[in-house]
């Protein structure tokens, strides 16, 4: 673990109410008296904290010359073949084991020797017994954001070895030659890497196995900082992230402090289904100490995986405890001791109310993994945002009649059958680019109908039903941030605004600055973030409507790839 980790989040300061033509952003500014100003109009601190700094008008070049990770001509097994032939193993050319891999400025705090499992430990193998979230352990850094994205990978076997292939390994085949597949801006994207490993005394000093002769947590991990222009790109990230990376799915944050009603059942049918789920503790104030423990065993500021949600029954002869409990499984990817202790905890006086048959249902164990239970009524009133990656935006479309417990006593999901829509994506690349297209938000109505605009068309998917209403998804990521981290690039507020297309506008047709003076947006994003993608899911009457993604402030250059998921109609 490391004392520089930290969950990067969005910077949090919202902004009061200003009429529905200004747009709202999270960031930091100046402040007097715990107040925040931002374009004149005052904010309230409320969570979070992270950094805000502007892209500067090199972004697009330094992308074109430095950035970006080089695609081989040849994939993984001409390569492996090729080595096999000439009886060698392989080096990789574009990710040498040298500090420069490991810090951007190739100054490292202490000598790290480079090293192939073989040398390392005798009998190596990829896989001990499958993967398992208990495999990982975390390193010296600070990517527990990965880790947790991880741990949640492995309850889903079939998306698992879609990332981490099983035609690979230390036996048969071997030349030093491993490959991962990450999600990448709408298409998987092979990764193909030696298996030279940074050690110091022997030891592997990041992300590794708690089974000392299993490699497959270094290795991917390898790829992925390889991915991304080495380890310290890696410092510090959001779970969304790596969610997304891992499953090409769609992230919905739900906070916590204002949640939705239904929010067990939300959180109960998206484990069922195999949804990757996080979830994190902000402070109050920016000044919180990174990753402080709490004394009730929590860590903020520090990325945790859930595992499983359940209901129990309770069976105690006392009569104000007879019911039922609703439960929430977390792992801490430090894989330690690090765990909570209050009601439900590892050996609480709890589970003495539950029947031995509960037990094993639940496959409970009191070990000192990092894993441990909570009440549901615990875990929403200590962890603020719940991250929730679907592959399809399907979180809150389960069918409320069937609301039994039916994973595994591993907590691995099994398929459900209840999904009761089906999804058409659309899918666009674009790019803000100065003096031409990066527009800014609404607030800048000189220049916002410079921005790209999309129009997308909603029809009523179920002509039988009553509401009339067409559910739609829209996701807005900005691309290609972390692989220039080592350039100081970083993430800007981004968001989208949505007008209703008039009947008597053409579809296609760009709205104009006239347009947007003297019509109101008919939705748009809550807030404005500083992350990687902002996601926000609407109910709209059918009809034609103009997606206009853009950054908060204008002349704020940027490529993004904008997702629309929207219900498809029913035959």
């Amino acid at each position: 673990m490391s004392s520089s980790e930290m969950v990067e989040e969005p910077s949090v300061y919202k902004l009061k109410e200003t009429g529905e033509r200004h747009c709202r952003c999270y960031k930091h500014g100046d402040h007097q008296d715990g107040k925040f100003l931002l374009d004149g109009v005052e904010s309230i601190s409320l969570q979070k904290s992270t950094y805000y700094s502007r892209v500067a008008n090199e972004y697009t070049q330094k992308r074109i010359v430095k950035g970006g990770l080089k695609i081989p001509k040849k994939g993984f097994r001409t390569l492996r073949d090729e080595c096999i032939k000439a009886n060698k193993l392989y080096q990789d050319p574009q990710f040498p084991p040298n500090e420069y891999s490991i810090n951007f400025e190739g100054v490292t705090r202490r000598s790290y020797v480079w090293k192939r499992p073989n040398d390392i430990i005798q009998d190596p193998r990829f896989f001990v017994d499958g993967a398992t979230r208990f495999d990982i352990q975390q390193g010296e850094l600070g990517d527990c954001w990965l880790l947790a994205a991880v741990c949640n990978l492995t309850l889903n076997p079939g998306l698992f070895h879609v990332v981490v292939p099983r035609d690979q390994g230390f036996t048969q085949l071997y030349a030093g030659i491993f490959h991962f597949k990450f999600w990448q801006y709408g298409k998987w994207q092979e990764v193909i890497v030696d298996d030279m490993l940074p050690t110091h005394n022997g030891r592997l000093v990041f992300m590794h196995s708690k089974t000392k002769n299993e490699f497959w947590c270094a290795l991917l991990e390898k790829a992925y900082a390889k991915l991304y222009g080495g380890y310290e790109a890696l410092r510090g990230g959001n779970i969304n992230e790596s969610m997304v990376d891992l499953t090409g799915g769609v992230v919905e944050m739900i906070d916590l402090r204002d949640p939705p009603s239904n929010m067990f059942s939300i959180l109960n049918k998206a484990n069922r289904r195999g949804a990757l789920i996080g979830c994190a503790i902000e402070p109050d104030h920016p000044g919180v100490e990174t990753e402080g423990i709490l004394p009730n065993g929590l860590i903020m500021r520090h990325a945790y995986s859930v595992t499983r949600v359940t209901t129990v029954d309770i069976a105690s002869a006392a009569p104000k405890l007879q019911g039922k409990a609703d439960l929430v499984r977390l792992h801490n990817p430090w894989g330690n001791e690090a765990e909570w202790k209050g009601s439900w905890s590892d050996k609480s006086s709890e589970w003495a109310t539950i029947s031995p048959e509960e037990k094993q249902r639940l496959g409970l164990t009191f070990d000192d993994d990092g894993e441990f239970w909570m009440s549901f009524k615990d875990f929403s009133e200590n962890f603020t945002t719940v991250e929730i990656c679907d592959v399809t935006p399907e979180v809150f479309d389960y069918d409320d009649s069937d609301d039994e417990d039916d994973d595994d006593e591993n907590g691995g999901q099994k398929a459900a059958d209840s999904v009761q829509r089906k999804w058409r994506r659309l899918m666009y690349e674009g790019a803000w680019v100065s003096h031409q297209t990066a527009g800014g938000c609404r607030n800048f109505i000189d220049t916002f109908a410079t921005n790209p605009q999309y129009t997308v068309d909603l029809e009523d998917p179920d002509e039988d039903d009553d509401d009339d209403l067409c559910t739609i998804v829209v996701s807005l990521m900005q691309k290609n941030v972390r692989q220039l981290k080592r350039y100081g690039v970083d993430y800007v507020p981004i968001g989208f605004t949505i007008y209703k297309l008039p009947e008597d506008q053409q579809s296609g047709q760009k709205l104009d600055k006239e347009f947007f003076k003297y019509n109101a947006s008919y939705a748009k994003v809550p807030f404005f973030l500083n992350t990687r993608e902002v996601t926000t899911r609407f109910s709209f009457p059918p009809g034609s409507y103009v997606i206009i993604p853009s950054t908060f402030e204008p002349e704020t250059p940027g490529e993004f790839l904008l997702r629309i998921f929207t219900e498809a109609k029913r035959r």
